[in-house]
């Protein structure tokens, strides 16, 4: 896994990069004007001082000559003002063009992980919805928060250290080997050596790091369920077994993230104890080369030499570190890849058309549907009439709420074909499929937001009439202006602040916002006590006025109208018909109901 491959999912303007390398190239010239300034005058003191013989500077003569000129036409002292000025200048402007730099990559390098964070978000709302059945919703925060966030330190540590460090390494390379080409040979040949060493000290990170994040998703999902469980583990005296699996995930956390920041951390020291090492070898040499007859380097530029190489020691450092980020970041981009290169197992057409009306009927031709290896529909056949009400019975595991889900393509068949007008439904628009139906789910399923705002979410421009219009429908109207705030009562998280029966008639309520022709309704009463479930009842009738229904059934009591009842058993069709057909015919609907005591 290449870590660059996660600049394909983002865009970096030309213009913006062109002007940070701009910005960073000139920042870098001046820190070098600033320290070859010095050459020439170390070279002044050192034949004034030292009585060795005096040697034209290699690298530096027009310096120099200039710097001569100074001293022949004034003063050393006047010379030496000359060269704290100019190195004030310099530093001065390389500083300026660093903070230009930063001021260009700053916001760029926020928007960039702002975008790439969308586009995950995107992605997690176009997977379909096998993809959450099978992750845990803690590792998906896991990769939502944690992993972009160590991506977010890899990208930035990139920019800044595969960009301006190496710049800044080579330009002093460059420098130090015009000064003396027999110290930049021997600093050539340690300074691989010492990029071995360090590379297997970080060679571990991104196992390591994989290991971390999969770690804290499962630590996430645990506090997940713990927050959406809190009643039931009081309720079973729970917290010891609770608190002793969340301190076993934490202990690992700990323990894989100890490892990881000291092997990380490592990389650093090790770099400037190298360094330092090398410099003092550099010194020893070069001492050599500037004492020996005929030397080949003078003491100001030995001097000009050492401190451009204690200059490149901490770009050379955050090499390592940008390295060592690079290497954690490999394994938080491979996680968030999973997500990203995810497939799209209900995919849209590329000519597909827009559903714009129900007038006829939907069919199920000969329907498959396998869940990866096992099968769990077989040819299923049936017809629901343009505003009949078609019901499913059966036991736990036939199938009744796949089936339900293929209508809006939440999976997509693997044999046959759903039709509605006579047209397969993946011919149709995604968006205009699902908008011509509403679903109400046995769990009442709403966000941390006001009651008008439940209500609307499939339509953001409702008026505040047609919310209550709705709301009236769905027999909700009376509780909520009981309310403190009325509909901009905040319902709190998954609507906790309600009870079981008014969350349901907020749900029927946006259904009934929508207004599809196609109602999709699993058994939204069967969790309720008896006065709940008759107001949801006498809402659900009312939503079901003038509207295609099928209905998912957990209480047979509830579907004698239909008119037709489907009986699903190991996932096909064992009986069609009526209630009272299917009673005279004296088989599995009729052991069913017998066992609910249908009178």
């Amino acid at each position: 896994m290449n870590f660059f491959r996660i600049f394909k999912y983002i865009r970096i303007p030309k213009n913006k990069l062109a002007l940070y390398l701009f910005y960073t190239i000139l920042s870098t010239l001046f820190s070098l004007l600033s320290i070859n300034a010095l050459a020439p005058f170390m070279n002044i003191i050192f034949k004034a001082d030292s009585g060795l013989p005096t040697v034209q500077t290699k690298s530096l003569g027009r310096f120099n000559n200039f710097f001569q000129l100074l001293i022949s036409n004034h003063s050393p002292l006047y010379a030496l003002g000359v060269i704290c000025s100019l190195m004030i200048v310099s530093i001065f402007l390389k500083n300026i063009f660093v903070y230009l730099s930063l001021y260009v990559s700053t916001p760029l390098r926020s928007k960039i992980l702002a975008d790439f964070r969308l586009r995950l978000y995107t992605k997690i709302l176009q997977l379909p919805v096998s993809f959450f059945t099978e992750q845990k919703k803690g590792d998906l925060m896991s990769r939502m928060i944690g992993d972009i966030a160590e991506v977010q330190n890899s990208i930035f540590t990139a920019l800044e250290g595969l960009v301006k460090d190496p710049l800044i390494i080579i330009s002093f390379l460059i420098s130090m080997i015009i000064l003396s080409p027999q110290l930049s040979l021997f600093l050539l040949i340690f300074l691989p050596i010492t990029g071995l060493i360090i590379g297997r000290i970080s060679k571990r990170l991104k196992k390591q790091s994989t290991a971390y994040s999969e770690a804290n998703g499962e630590n996430l999902s645990h506090v997940e369920e713990t927050l959406g469980s809190i009643k039931v583990i009081k309720a079973f005296t729970a917290e010891p077994r609770m608190l002793q699996k969340f301190s076993a995930g934490n202990d690992k956390l700990f323990l894989l993230l100890n490892k990881m920041t000291l092997r990380r951390d490592l990389a650093s020291p090790l770099t400037e104890v190298l360094g330092v090492t090398v410099l003092c070898a550099i010194l020893y040499i070069g001492g050599r080369f500037v004492f020996s007859e005929g030397n080949h380097l003078t003491g100001g530029d030995l001097m000009a030499f050492i401190l451009l190489f204690a200059m490149i020691i901490n770009p050379a450092k955050n090499l390592s570190t940008t390295i060592s980020n690079m290497q954690k970041g490999m394994g938080a981009v491979e996680r968030i890849e999973e997500v990203l290169n995810a497939p799209l197992q209900v995919e849209e057409k590329a000519d597909a058309i827009a559903l714009t009306g129900f007038n006829d009927r939907i069919e199920f031709k000969n329907v498959c549907f396998n869940y990866e290896d096992k099968s769990i529909l077989k040819t299923i056949s049936f017809v629901i009439e343009k505003g009949k009400t078609v019901a499913l019975v059966g036991s736990s595991g036939a199938g009744k709420s796949t089936l339900a889900d293929l209508i809006p393509r939440f999976h997509d068949v693997a044999e046959g074909a759903i039709l509605i007008d006579g047209v397969n439904i993946k011919d149709f628009t995604i968006p205009s499929l699902r908008k011509q139906m509403s679903i109400v789910t046995q769990e009442a399923i709403l966000f941390n937001d006001t009651i008008a705002n439940n209500i609307a979410l499939g339509n953001i421009n409702a008026t505040p009439e047609e919310i209550t219009a709705a709301a009236t429908i769905a027999n909700a109207h009376k509780f909520i202006i009981q309310k403190e705030n009325g509909y901009d009562t905040n319902i709190g998280d998954r609507g906790m602040k309600l009870s079981g029966g008014e969350r349901q008639r907020i749900t029927i309520a946006r259904a009934v916002l929508q207004n599809p022709p196609i109602l999709i309704l699993d058994e939204a009463t069967s969790s309720l006590d008896t006065e709940s479930e008759r107001l949801v009842q006498d809402a659900i009738i009312n939503l079901m006025q003038d509207r295609t229904s099928l209905v998912i059934a957990h209480r047979l009591s509830t579907i004698r109208n239909a008119d037709e009842i489907i009986v699903l058993q190991k996932g096909e069709i064992i009986e069609k018909g009526t209630h009272d057909s299917l009673i005279a015919q004296n088989s599995f609907y009729k052991k069913l109901v017998d066992m609910q005591e249908i009178k």
